[in-house]
């Protein structure tokens, strides 16, 4: 056998070295492609989770759209509490965001239904109310007031030309509308609020020097959607006060119990139909044998006017109570923009008791006292605000805010429009989603009637929501 030369040794170890280098690639590319695949693999099982999250929210948004109309269905308004926080539909749950009716300073968001009718109607509300909400400029309430009148042309001028679209004149459709109102600003419209969740986040600046405290925008005091009807849930139209005859009224009174119910409906009847003259023998509430009554109507100007009368006739407000659901002092199939006085905030009341009450003398200031003192008050009487009367106990009938309210139909004591504002999460934590959904229940069963995703505002459920709900969920 012929011996393997040195030269001989060595090219075989560098054939050998060079397949095992090119092996080794081989290997290397291998390894890399299966890594790849396996890494691609991996952010497709997490997409596919994340839509699958996405999809659970979805569902949970719409579960509790419907779970909302079946709480106003069966509730309605009377104030009983239902869950609203971490509900759960399936491996999600939801949050309805709303306002803390209390008012008190918080960093994370209270949750419930919020009361459409605890805001201005921005097709109702007079110049005055609208000048004296917060930081409410004087041109872009002529500006509001021109966009909603129905003159064809405007009243005022305004450059909408500049904006490349043409001024409205019509009614607002939508609160977002007012973002198309000449002189409308984010800082305006929004406040500090960016996420429009009625708190301060940590990544929300102050605005307007407000060193850290919530500062929300007039976006936040409007609405386009009140209506209160005047026929009962089965159709039936409610007695219209300035229409009725005295046995109408004793009608009334005696069918709601109401204390001496016949003396007390003519009473109230002749605060309406006011006797001037009696000629021949004058018998109870207008004609008699041998005699009839001259009468001067002077009707109610609103729910309030009539229920200060009954008052001073000496009906009690749990006795006003009992006949308020039935009664009208308009012949309008609606009444629309009445605020309600159970719900609305301070300053919403402020602005309204400010804007009709200029005429008799109540000043900004001493809105802002009776504004107090009705949240005082109901705070404090929880059961007893079933009607209007309550807020004649609470600033007493010789008030000057109550004698500018009975001046017009302003206030109530009903509401039948809500806001769902509605934030999801998914299982583990993933898929956030938000939608705000408006809700009228004016012809009996809710309805949706306004919708619009606010997903794109980002996150609106406070820091503990995110610490127990998202963070630990995905640990």
């Amino acid at each position: 056998m012929k011996p393997y030369s040195s030269n001989s040794i060595r090219r075989q170890r560098r054939k050998n070295a060079a397949i095992l280098i090119i092996v080794l690639w081989i290997a290397i590319g291998l390894i890399s492609i299966a890594l790849y695949f396996a890494n691609s693999m991996t952010y497709e099982l997490r997409a596919s989770d994340n839509r699958v999250s996405g999809m659970a929210t979805e569902q949970a948004i719409e579960g509790a759209a419907r779970y909302v109309s079946s709480v106003l269905y069966n509730y309605s308004t009377n104030g009983t509490q239902f869950s609203s926080a971490a509900v759960s539909v399936g491996d999600a749950h939801f949050w309805l965001i709303g306002r803390d009716p209390a008012e008190k300073p918080s960093s994370d968001p209270y949750f419930g239904l919020i009361d459409e009718s605890s805001k201005l109607n921005l097709n109702t509300a007079g110049t005055n109310t609208l000048y004296y909400l917060p930081d409410m400029p004087e041109d872009f309430v002529d500006a509001i007031v021109d966009w909603r009148s129905t003159n064809g042309y405007g009243l005022y001028s305004m450059n909408y030309n500049a904006l490349g679209y043409d001024d409205k004149n019509e009614p607002f459709e939508s609160v977002d509308e007012l973002r198309l109102v000449y002189g409308s600003t984010m800082d305006l419209l929004e406040g500090n609020d960016l996420n429009l969740n009625g708190v301060l986040d940590a990544n929300e600046s102050s605005v307007n020097g407000a060193n850290g405290k919530y500062e929300p925008g007039l976006l936040e005091y409007f609405t386009v959607y009140t209506r209160e009807p005047n026929f009962s849930a089965g159709g039936v139209s409610l007695t219209n006060v300035n229409e009725a005859s005295q046995t109408q009224f004793e009608t009334l009174f005696q069918a709601a119990n109401v204390s001496s119910a016949q003396n007390t409906a003519e009473l109230v009847y002749n605060s309406i139909h006011v006797p001037t003259a009696q000629t021949g023998r004058g018998g109870r509430g207008g004609a008699a044998a041998g005699g009839t009554t001259a009468t001067t109507l002077v009707p109610c100007n609103g729910i309030l006017d009539f229920c200060v009368r009954c008052k001073n006739v000496g009906m009690s407000s749990a006795d006003f109570a009992k006949i308020y659901p039935d009664v009208t002092t308009s012949a309008a199939a609606y009444i629309r923009g009445r605020v309600n006085i159970d719900t609305a905030d301070s300053t919403v009341l402020t602005a309204l008791f400010t804007g009709v009450g200029i005429n008799q003398g109540v000043d900004q200031s001493a809105a802002e006292s009776a504004a107090q003192t009705v949240l005082n008050y109901r705070q404090q009487n929880t059961q007893d605000l079933n009607s209007v009367a309550w807020i004649v106990d609470a600033l007493g009938t010789t008030s000057p805010v109550i004698r500018a309210l009975q001046t017009g139909d302003y206030i109530t004591a009903r509401s039948f429009q809500f806001t769902a504002d509605i934030a999801a999460v998914g299982p583990h934590g993933r898929g956030y989603r938000r939608v705000r959904f408006v809700f009228d229940t004016s012809n009996g069963t809710p309805q949706i009637i306004y919708r619009q995703d606010l997903s794109s505002l980002g996150w609106a459920l406070g820091e503990k929501v995110r610490q127990d709900w998202v963070v630990n969920a995905t640990q």
